[in-house]
């Protein structure tokens, strides 16, 4: 069989942006988004992708451009998803809750060429483009995404745009001919890290790894056809977690909408039959903290990751109705790649008992190669869900490389293995558990404490809101367990501390407990624990005298 070999006929670079055209034909009268009151059907959305990926050609984006965007998750994000690399052209969604100078940073660090930008988003883009150095960057070409729901701007407001997002589309040829990948590892996504341990990197994917991990992402989380999804998940966020496409390709139908507001996700919910949606740990604390909660009329499938989910939260969330998957992923992955698989048999034991189960990280999904806990010399670590390493893994959706840092790419793509930077432990039955990021791992008279572990009892607590513990330096233990937390009713540090000793090794329980009304986030919602950190270092060491 030496003689058969790869030919044009078997070899066509994989890609994800062929979903569409089969969207189009197999779905194309049924509706593919619904926005407040507009509604597209797949053959509309097909169209319109096809004319703007037309206009973009007319104004000179190329293959290996960067186009960026930034807007929320309405309809314009979702489509350039596909209109976007339909010209060769590389997207790169920038996060709307950046400041000025760090979006400034990303579009000169991206080399942007095209830039469509949200109305809400409209002042922070041109601040951002006039911190620009007059000379040594070419300013992008601005497009305007106009939104009736968002106040109207005056003309001379719009005086720096090139062109409107619908004016664009009304340029374009719908039979415009979309340019597939020369090579499915061709570049095909830009994404910033949300920079929660360190400044944001510029983290590249394929053509290939894009389509590998969202048809992984159907499987995993069983995504039958004709979905109903909500997207109360960021599409800015490792784009949504490879949803555009994967929604798509199940012909399903994108439910859109500007801001999570609690409120409003119960409506659409009910209003629009929602089926499956996703959200960070946070988004499901908010779920289970609005007033007066009902059940759901029907159960919804949710998806969480981000951060470990304390198994409290879990548990509040599928009393609801909901019904909880949990995975892991990084932006170096472009969605999740671990899950936590779950088993019949684990259904017949308390509720208690499965949310700690569910919190569990899990297996490597079908579409991953490897995935494994080691140690400092790169030895597997035992499986007693004790052993702390580093989580690595290997599989055909884990990023090019990071944007001009060769060294950064270096350090974390090496021994064929990416190092995530993450710690975590294995378990007997070989499920994952993340712990902490590994400058969270706090280090208290030699014994290495999980950050994540003390949390969950934390989120246990009645009158606990959101938790987050940091490192404190302790002149006797070296460091010590210090805990930020915002309330939902009063209460007081003691009672924080004994509920603590209650529930945890007392080497565990926090020294220090810091009520804030609102802890830092990150612009995708994740807790800023570097920003913890230095306040617990502010606070000076403690001085005692004697061991508790």
């Amino acid at each position: 069989m030496e003689h058969l070999k790869p030919t044009p006929p078997n070899s066509s670079p994989l890609t994800p942006l062929g979903f569409l055209d089969r969207a189009a034909t197999v779905y194309g009268n049924t509706p593919s988004i619904i926005y407040n009151t507009t509604s597209y059907t797949w053959s509309q959305t097909h169209r319109r992708c096809l004319q703007l990926a037309s206009a973009l050609s007319s104004l000179h984006i190329r293959h290996g451009h960067v186009v960026s965007v930034i807007a929320p998750n309405i309809p314009p994000m979702y489509e350039l998803h596909f209109a976007v690399p339909f010209t060769g052209a590389i997207l790169n969604n920038i996060n709307t809750r950046l400041d000025a100078r760090t979006v400034s940073v990303i579009l000169r660090h991206a080399q942007s060429k095209l830039v469509f930008v949200d109305v809400a988003s409209r002042d922070l883009i041109l601040e951002a483009i006039s911190l620009f150095p007059s000379q040594q960057h070419q300013r992008p070409i601005l497009i305007l995404i106009e939104d009736n729901t968002v106040q109207s701007l005056t003309a001379s407001s719009t005086v720096e745009f090139h062109d409107t997002y619908e004016g664009l589309i009304s340029k374009g040829d719908s039979n415009f001919k979309w340019i597939r990948p020369n090579s499915e590892w061709d570049p095909m996504i830009l994404n910033y890290t949300s920079g929660t341990t360190s400044s944001p990197k510029g983290v590249v994917h394929s053509h290939r790894g894009t389509f590998i991990i969202t048809v992984d992402s159907l499987i995993d989380w069983s995504v039958p056809k004709q979905p109903v999804y909500l997207w109360t998940l960021p599409m800015f966020h490792a784009n949504g977690w490879s949803y555009p496409w994967g929604i798509a390709a199940v012909g399903g139908t994108n439910i859109c909408f500007r801001k999570i507001d609690v409120e409003t996700v119960f409506d659409l919910i009910n209003r629009h039959g929602v089926t499956h949606m996703c959200g960070a740990p946070v988004v499901l604390n908010m779920l289970t903290n609005l007033p007066e909660n009902k059940p759901l009329q029907k159960p919804v499938q949710i998806l969480t990751a981000g951060a470990p989910p304390p198994s409290a939260v879990l548990f509040r969330t599928e009393s609801l109705g909901f019904v909880v998957s949990h995975g892991y992923g990084l932006t170096e992955t472009g969605g999740l790649v671990v899950s936590c698989a779950w088993k019949g048999k684990w259904n017949k034991l308390p509720a208690t008992e499965r949310a700690q189960l569910k919190a569990r990280q899990g297996v490597r999904t079908v579409g991953m190669t490897e995935i494994d806990v080691v140690g400092p010399t790169g030895e597997s670590v035992k499986r007693d869900g004790k052993t702390l390493g580093e989580v690595v893994m290997n599989g055909g959706c884990v990023m090019l490389g990071y944007l001009k840092d060769p060294e950064g790419t270096s350090n974390c793509l090496k021994n064929g293995w990416f190092y995530t930077g993450d710690v975590g432990v294995m378990h007997e039955d070989g499920y994952l558990e993340i712990r902490d990021r590994s400058k969270d791992v706090i280090i208290s008279g030699g014994e290495n404490l999980s950050s994540v572990e003390v949390e969950s009892v934390l989120y246990g607590h009645p009158a606990v809101n959101e938790a987050a513990v940091v490192a404190r330096p302790d002149e006797f233990w070296g460091e010590t367990p210090c805990a930020f937390v915002s309330l939902k009713k009063k209460t007081t540090e003691k009672e924080i501390i004994e509920y603590c000793k209650k529930s945890m090794p007392r080497y565990m329980v926090p020294k220090t407990v810091v009520f804030k009304e609102e802890l830092p986030k990150t612009s995708t919602g994740k807790i800023q624990k570097f920003v913890l950190r230095q306040i617990a270092k502010e606070m000076g060491p403690i001085n005692h005298n004697s061991r508790m």
